[in-house]
């Protein structure tokens, strides 16, 4: 592949160099030279470094010198029509193409009278594809004066209203017309460029002429976008174009293409172009909605907004209009109501499930809070400059203009109730975080004061919670929890600081009784209201957990030869006799790392590590390491006795093979006789390797089971005899 790719690369540098050629020494024969031009332009377009490699070898500056020096039309046609094309495809040939000499040529073709059509067309189509993008070129086309020539063809490249695309010479006129009204869209947007945009509002008049004379697809679209660009985020821009009659004129030629989109959906398409328009007018200077006031305008774009042949993304076109126009314009809010627009601003924001058309709807209903607020208060209040009976016969007319409201307000009333849940759970949230934070102190406050309460007093607190803990039925709703979290964690802390193996029976038994409580807790929760059921069922949750299953697993399944289990009778005397003494004292001075460790969570492995590390151990925890160190100890002996443990290295392959019986005999091997491919290992073996059989038996592939000394032996019983002769 790679062999492939360089070679194709390597022939279209050829080819370019051959093209190039022929372009130098062609120059009587501007046919040879406008088909070499197209070949250029084809190989580029077929490869994206071919442009890089033409620019290289020169051939961007032959080129447009070419285009500036030919005689022949046809020839500088091909010429800019090729520069353009790999400008296009490559940005550093932009770059290099992007000087104010070349736009000096082109401002020179489209001013001079003696080049045709097709020339201008590729001179405008040059200027296009170098100020694309490029705030550079928008400079350029300034300073060198090429922007005004544009905007002087697009005032006399028509010259009439009405046209006949069917004729070829109309045809190439309305070609590089629209050809200009793209590349002036490019000038002063994608960078927006201020002072561009202010040179060419000098236009405003002459496109208002084409809206009002040429309705027609092809005047509109490119026309709408010019005056769109051009006013885009230029508040002077879109004052000066109201000035001059621009936004009536756009409502006029809107009001005309909704009552068509009835009849064509090309109408209908071309009204949402120009609402389009009316939005840039009016985005930034919402006060210049009372002009469409005069249009009624929101009537007709809630009419278009029911057009069926509409998409979401012209819906939302058509939406973010109607919020521009009813953000500071009573006049504009009330005919949204009187037109039903609030239903379908509610079935907009209920039904559609794009984001942003659900958000310009509900900007049209905060828009319309205020009025509808007066309205409902008094209708009779609100005046428009009206007499006070054409006030009664709108109350009579719109019944059901409270009921719009309603909808309205319910909608918007859920939002805020939606927005408010979200800021409920976040500080409830924040509130338990604390919650939790704050009991887990106090429970290691009381773990260390019960644990040093528990040192003093001995097996009197194990009767006094035996005793709590018989009397927790009898208790109340609100003392049964209470008692049984204070139980709970004086049980746990009591059993964790007494004898660790009769813990897990004395636990099982606490947790039984707890969730007896937890059990009557419940039933008298039963009796009261929802919103009492969900908060005390949810702390009941926290506080009264159901008995842990590991621990009475852990319980039902201790080995009857568990070292820990034999010797329980002996530890909890010994336990009994350490709390009676007075030694008590001398433990807080030199502290045991097994009694200390109460709060950590402790298994079978790092609980044996914390003890052996200890060296302050207590009674109780030195008698706990005595009998496991007395287990390890005898667990050692009888592996060693049953040769289970082997102290020289064997092979893994014989580890894995090799089987016992039942009673620990190892089975004899069967016998295996050694194979020629064997005796020709074990002879090579012994030329390369000597007397090294472990050597010898790593480094051929002998029958499993094979060992050192049975290569030992055999090679003996070969040599022994005259018979068999090394290979």
């Amino acid at each position: 592949m790679e062999s492939e790719d360089t070679k194709k690369i390597q022939e279209m540098k050829t080819d370019l160099n051959l093209l190039l050629e022929c372009l130098k020494y062609q120059m009587d024969n501007p046919f040879s030279q406008k088909e070499a031009l197209v070949t250029i332009h084809s190989i580029c377009q077929q490869n994206s470094n071919a442009g890089v490699y033409f620019r290289e070898i020169g051939g961007l500056m032959f080129i447009r010198n070419l285009a500036k020096s030919s005689e022949h039309s046809m020839v500088k046609e091909a010429a800019l029509y090729t520069l353009g094309a790999v400008a296009e495809q490559n940005v550093f040939c932009q770059q290099t193409l992007c000087t104010s000499e070349l736009f000096e040529d082109l401002t020179w073709f489209l001013s001079n009278n003696d080049s045709n059509t097709n020339l201008k067309r590729m001179s405008v189509y040059v200027i296009l594809v170098l100020v694309s993008n490029n705030r550079t070129g928008q400079t350029l086309v300034r300073e060198t004066g090429c922007i005004t020539v544009l905007t002087q063809l697009f005032r006399t490249v028509l010259s009439k209203y009405e046209l006949n695309l069917s004729d070829k010479n109309v045809f190439q006129s309305y070609q590089l017309w629209s050809s200009v009204c793209s590349t002036l869209c490019v000038c002063v947007n994608n960078p927006q460029n201020d002072e561009n945009q202010m040179l060419c509002c000098s236009l405003f008049p002459y496109a208002n002429d084409w809206l009002i004379n040429c309705i027609t697809p092809e005047v509109i679209r490119p026309v709408c976008s010019f005056i769109g660009l051009t006013l885009a985020n230029n508040t002077f821009v879109q004052k000066y174009f109201i000035s001059v009659g621009g936004l009536d004129v756009l409502s006029q030629v809107l009001v005309q293409l909704e009552s068509d989109s009835h009849k064509t959906v090309s109408s209908a398409k071309l009204a949402v172009v120009v609402t389009k328009t009316v939005d840039a007018c009016i985005a930034d200077n919402p006060t210049f909605g009372v002009i469409l006031s005069k249009y009624q305008i929101v009537s007709k774009l809630l009419t278009l907004l029911l057009h069926e042949s509409l998409d979401s993304g012209e819906k939302f076109s058509i939406i973010l209009t109607l919020g521009h126009c009813t953000e500071d314009c009573e006049e504009n809010q009330y005919d949204l109501f009187k037109n039903n627009g609030l239903p379908l601003m509610i079935q907009a924001l209920t039904e559609s499930q794009s984001e942003e058309l659900n958000k310009a709807a509900t900007f049209v209903l905060h828009n319309c809070k205020k009025i509808t607020e007066k309205l409902c208060l008094s209708l009779g209040e609100y005046s428009f400059d009206e007499n006070e009976k054409q006030l009664e016969d709108i109350n009579m007319k719109e019944k059901n203009l409270e009921e719009y409201w309603k909808k309205a307000k319910e909608i918007l009333h859920r939002i805020e109730q939606l927005e408010r849940e979200g800021n409920e759970e976040k500080i409830q949230r924040e509130k338990y975080k604390d919650n939790v934070s704050s009991m887990n102190i106090n429970i290691q406050n009381t773990l260390k004061h019960l644990h040093g309460d528990s040192i003093g007093r001995g097996p009197e607190a194990e009767d006094k919670d035996k005793s709590q803990s018989r009397k927790l039925p009898s208790c109340k709703s609100h003392g049964i929890l209470t008692t049984a979290c204070t139980n709970d964690h004086q049980m746990k802390t009591l059993l964790k600081s007494t004898n660790p193996v009769d813990a897990c029976y004395r636990e099982s038994g606490q947790n039984k009784t707890l969730y007896k409580a937890n059990s009557s807790y419940s039933q008298n929760l039963h009796e009261r209201t929802n919103f009492e059921k969900n908060s005390v069922s949810q702390s009941s949750d926290h506080v009264f957990k159901p008995p842990i299953p590991v621990v009475k697993n852990r319980k039902q399944e201790l080995p009857v030869t568990d070292p820990f289990t034999l010797c329980s009778d002996i530890i909890n005397k010994e336990v009994i006799s350490f709390l009676a003494t007075d030694s008590h004292s001398k433990m807080l001075k030199y502290r045991c790392s097994g009694c200390i460790a109460v709060g950590k969570s402790l298994n079978s492995r790092n609980f044996s590590k914390l003890l052996h590390s200890c060296p302050y151990q207590c009674d109780r925890h030195k008698v706990i390491v005595e009998a496991e160190d007395r287990y390890k100890s005898e667990l050692r002996k009888s592996l060693i006795c049953n040769k289970k443990i082997l102290l020289t290295p064997r092979r893994r392959r014989q580890l894995s093979s090799e089987s016992t019986t039942s009673g620990g005999i190892n089975k004899r091997r069967i016998r295996k006789n050694f194979t020629k491919e064997e005796v020709n290992y074990l002879f090579n073996g012994v030329k390369k390797m000597g007397n090294h059989w472990n050597l010898i038996l790593w480094s051929f592939p002998f029958q499993q089971g094979r060992k050192a000394v049975d290569l030992a032996h055999k090679y003996h019983n070969l040599t022994k005899g005259s018979k068999h002769e090394a290979p």
